[in-house]
């Protein structure tokens, strides 16, 4: 009986070493394929070798053979050796390369013991078994010591206080969307420290009760900071609902509901924030003599009394402008507010989101200028008429398809300038057609008067962009120290990951930036300029990308972004627009640096910087192919309904003669991973004086990121794509969201680590703020979620604080 237990459990063991065979086969068979087509342009010769072994290796372990396990263990150690030399003990780089090797590895030893009954096949499986369990501890104690980073540096010594060109400082309250109009992010106070954060908690929750509706699903991402001004809080919701907040319990005091159809979202219902003006010499119990002000994805400039919510019936006409006056036609989505105006001596200037990609001849990118009582249309900044900013007459139109500013501008109200960030033309990829205007200020950063909306000086960040590299990130205004003393100088961060840092009043660079030679060549050969600008003060941008760089789940998925790697045309950053093959671009239009800027702590000169680390994989697409695809602009017959699609991901780009395919991210088809190993995202301390970093960490981790979708839920950091800004304060606490772990954090200032999260109910892509009140310092994040971002979308304000004595 014992024998015939013995002879079924031999043949049951066959039976599984035959499968196991098969299994290496067909892996080793996809492996020799993909490997000599890589090996073939130029690539790894690994994946074509170890193919061949793992086909050797099944073809023996099928036929009952101990030899295909012995075959597969010099591929194992072949493959350990391989992974070692291209990445060192890195762990996230190591995964694709050793993971699935070592799975299929105690297979085989499962099976040594059904292909020879020997006491040395016996110990051969059971010393592979432990060399496995002693490779694994021995790695991850290597690995936990090679990926701890640098220490980091000390802290800078206490600088001078900073001036405050804003009107209303910052501290109890936080008046305006970067905290003040110099939007350093930054507050004074210090009841929360690192020693008791780890003790906040949920005091309330608010909602704002705007959540899609059916049609507008996969179109939210509510990226709302809160103001808090006095007694209130003042937000508004994706779809531009005015809310006002008791900030100690989160108890609604009242709403206006401006009415946005779900026909003018753009990509994404969002709206940033809002903006507080205090009438001067108004009758402070007279309406509206405090106000809040917001801009509408439908175009409009609403103004409503602070304390009701009533509109301000002596604003334009009852309490609302309409800025697309002038503009020609406006297919509904395709000129929107998503930012908070500005507002500098009395002056609200506003600019636009155009939808991107769409046409040539969408409308025009023009800044204007409006009373912040009256509403009063002041000045009109058109690219297309220099010399003149009139409000366009009633048989005029503004220039059409000229470069927008989308995102948040910064002002100095001693100075009586508003910083304006500057987007590209309409198309993004294609520039023979621009006009020198357009080239001149495009991917710029503009200063203009305030009184007469006429340009004080430009500093261009990048020469005819076809990259999408608009200006995202608000200026951080500053005192910069120089040889003479203090300069007001103001931080421009890019997408490209340089850091700017110019002279306010005349825009020259206050630290070094130098023209470097950039790739040549593309569709348009002759618009591409040889040198592009390069900061060097501070780069958030990482080297190049090598094949090397290639991530994926297996071995399968890396060889296959390898293929995609050597295929593309590559040759570093700027590298020029294609059509016959993809292109890589490197940094992605998200960064580097985008919409939540920086933080800058003034007293210890240190700035905070998150930031974005993956690649794009574009084409350009013929027209006749864009045609038959049906890619259309937006409210076409024939499509231009972008739906929850990426930016960029089949943007028609009529007028010229590509449409063009963005791969955001470079993701793979079927896994949906991205091909770049990470972090995909990382937080950094720089000194603000040297521009040297402090500290640099990967930010953001893998809960909610996992290979078709599904989050591994693992408390991991990875790295992971984030948007929305941090918050510093005197104590030395960050806080920020905007990673897709849905996780708010406090960090360290002093090292980068994290003091304490929580779990958010949605995804905080948002910038938080902290205000005092009653004694008491809260912190404020919108759980709104994003759809781009691939996190759950809510409608949760929340706050925190430390348990109340």
């Amino acid at each position: 009986m014992a024998h015939d237990h013995a002879g079924a459990r031999g043949r049951v063991g066959l039976s599984a070493a035959r499968i196991l065979g098969v299994l290496l086969a067909l892996i080793g068979l996809v492996l020799t394929i993909g490997g000599a087509w890589l090996a073939f342009i130029g690539g790894s010769p690994y994946y074509l070798l170890a193919g061949l072994g793992l086909c050797a290796a099944g073809w023996f372990l099928f036929r009952g053979r101990l030899l295909g396990a012995l075959i597969y263990t010099l591929v194992f150690v072949a493959t350990l050796l391989w992974a070692l030399w291209e990445v060192g003990l890195q762990l996230w780089p190591l995964v694709p390369r050793v993971f699935g090797p070592i799975v299929l590895f105690l297979l085989v030893l499962a099976v040594v013991p059904a292909l020879s009954a020997s006491r040395t096949a016996r110990q051969f499986a059971l010393g592979g078994l432990v060399g496995v369990v002693a490779l694994i501890i021995a790695g991850g104690i290597g690995i936990a010591l090679s990926n701890d980073g640098p220490d980091p540096r000390p802290l800078p010594a206490p600088q001078l206080a900073m001036t405050e060109p804003s009107l209303m400082p910052v501290g109890a309250d936080w008046p305006a969307y970067g905290g003040t109009y110099s939007a350093r992010r930054f507050s004074p106070l210090t009841q929360i420290t690192p020693q008791n954060v780890g003790r906040l908690e949920r005091v309330w929750v608010a909602h704002t009760r705007d959540l899609p509706s059916e049609r507008a699903k996969n179109k939210y991402g509510a990226e709302t900071t809160p103001l808090k001004v006095g007694d209130t809080l003042y937000l508004c919701s994706a779809k531009n609902i005015l809310i006002a907040l008791d900030p100690a319990t989160g108890r609604e005091r009242w709403r206006f509901d401006p009415k946005v159809s779900d026909d003018w979202i753009p990509y994404t219902a969002a709206c940033r924030g809002v903006v507080y003006y205090a009438a001067p010499g108004a009758d402070p119990a007279g309406a509206c003599a405090t106000r809040i002000i917001e801009g509408t994805l439908d175009g409009r400039l609403i103004a409503v009394d602070a304390r009701t919510g009533v509109p301000c019936a002596g604003f334009g006409r009852n309490g609302q402008v309409d800025i697309k006056l002038g503009m020609g036609p406006v297919e509904p989505g395709m000129v929107s507010i998503t930012s908070p105006p500005v507002i500098v001596r009395g002056v609200i200037v506003t600019g636009h989101q155009v939808l991107d990609g769409q046409k040539n001849d969408a409308p025009s990118g023009v800044v204007q200028g409006f009373d912040a009582v009256t509403g009063q249309q002041r000045w009109a900044w058109d690219l297309g008429r220099p010399g003149t900013t009139a409000p366009a007459a009633p048989n005029e139109m503004y220039t059409r398809g000229t470069p927008n500013m989308w995102t948040i501008a910064s002002g100095d109200e001693s100075l009586g300038h508003v910083y304006l960030p500057m987007g590209n033309s309409a198309v993004d990829y294609w520039s023979s057609d621009r006009s020198p205007q357009e080239n001149f200020y495009a991917t710029s950063l503009v200063a203009l008067d305030v009184a007469t909306g006429q340009p004080v000086w430009r500093f261009q960040t990048v020469h005819m962009d076809v990259w999408d590299y608009d200006l995202g990130s608000q200026g951080t205004l500053v005192d910069f120290p120089g040889p003479a003393g203090p300069v007001p100088a103001i931080i421009l961060p890019s997408k490209q990951g340089d850091i700017y840092v110019l002279d306010r009043r005349t825009g020259q660079p206050l630290t070094p930036v130098e023209e470097r030679p950039v790739p040549q060549g593309g569709v348009e050969p002759q618009q591409r300029t040889k040198t592009q600008p390069f900061s060097r003060y501070h780069t958030l941008a990482k080297p190049d990308l090598t094949e090397r760089d290639m991530w994926g789940m297996s071995l399968i998925d890396q060889m296959a972004c390898r293929i995609q790697f050597r295929l593309a045309e590559y040759r570093g950053m700027y590298t020029p627009p294609t059509t016959e093959k993809r292109w890589i671009q490197y940094p992605g239009y998200n960064g580097g640096s985008d919409w939540g800027g920086i933080a800058v702590d003034p007293a210890r000169g240190v700035i905070v910087a998150n930031y974005n680390d993956m690649p794009n994989y574009n084409r350009l697409v013929p027209r006749e192919e864009a045609n038959r695809k049906g890619w259309a602009p937006r409210g076409q017959a024939r499509g231009g309904d972008l739906g929850g699609g990426a930016e960029g991901s089949g943007d028609p780009q009529a007028g010229t003669p590509f449409a063009v395919h963005v791969n955001a991210g470079w993701r793979m088809p079927f896994t949906k991973l991205l091909c770049k190993e990470p972090p995909y995202g990382g937080i950094r301390a720089i000194d603000l004086r040297t521009g040297a970093t402090i500290w640099d960490r990967p930010f953001g981790q893998a809960r909610r990121n996992g290979p078709f979708g599904i989050p591994s839920m693992l408390p991991v950091t990875i790295g992971t794509p984030n948007n929305g800004g941090p918050v510093v304060t005197a104590s030395g606490v960050v806080f920020i969201a905007a990673s897709t772990d849905n996780l708010i954090r406090a960090i360290d200032l002093r090292t980068g680590k994290m003091l304490w999260a929580d779990v958010l109910p949605a995804g905080g892509q948002a910038t938080p703020m902290t205000y005092e009140h009653n004694g008491r310092q809260y912190l404020v994040i919108m759980a709104g979620g994003h759809h781009f971002m691939e996190t759950p979308v809510g409608d949760e304000v929340i706050a925190y604080a430390l348990p109340a004595s």
